[in-house]
């Protein structure tokens, strides 16, 4: 019965480290003011009819600190980057000048600062609810086992270890959110 109790804590980890791979994916599209190719990532653009990323379409580069240049493989696919981009409403106009498209990243104000961080901290709520939801859920697998005849006692160890996981993974969520947070504000 205790193996049970044990790869439910052990799936209960898992879960939440999936929460926290995607909370450090969603906090890097907030970009802070530099210009990263992660800001296009998400972005797809109709490629003969298929969804495909701007970065399989065409090369994607940072130029300096500020400009991002997108050359498409094919001249045909400029219009429908620069519509994709658009439709993404990623916060960014893009230059088409015939040959490549160019994102000029602008710098950003104190009230952009605390709108980003405001996003960070959404997005941050979102992993800590996702956190606690699996934890509520393992635990009540942990309690369903204890109605089936488990031993009260391994059973509340096995939700003490859990809480203890929840507790460690919503650390993790804040110190990715601090660091985001120093990033966004640091001029």
């Amino acid at each position: 019965m205790s193996e049970e109790l044990k790869k439910i804590a052990q799936n209960a980890e898992t879960s939440m480290k999936k929460a926290i791979n995607h909370l450090e994916i969603e906090i890097s599209k907030i970009r802070a003011g530099k210009a990263s190719p992660s800001i296009l990532e998400g972005i797809n653009v109709d490629y003969y009819g298929t969804p495909t990323p701007v970065s399989q379409v065409g090369n994607v580069q940072v130029l300096d600190s500020r400009t991002i240049s997108i050359q498409p493989w094919e001249k045909n696919m400029l219009a429908l980057i620069e519509r994709a981009i658009m439709a993404a409403n990623i916060g960014i106009t893009p230059q088409n000048d015939g040959i490549q498209i160019r994102l000029f990243t602008p710098p950003l104000t104190e009230e952009r600062r605390k709108e980003l961080v405001k996003k960070a901290s959404a997005e941050g709520e979102l992993s800590k609810v996702s956190i606690r939801n699996i934890r509520r859920d393992h635990i009540e697998q942990v309690k369903k086992l204890q109605k089936d005849g488990a031993s009260l006692d391994i059973c509340k160890g096995a939700e003490e270890e859990i809480q203890i996981i929840t507790d460690k993974h919503i650390s993790l969520v804040e110190k990715h959110l601090e660091s985001k947070e120093k990033e966004i504000m640091t001029i």
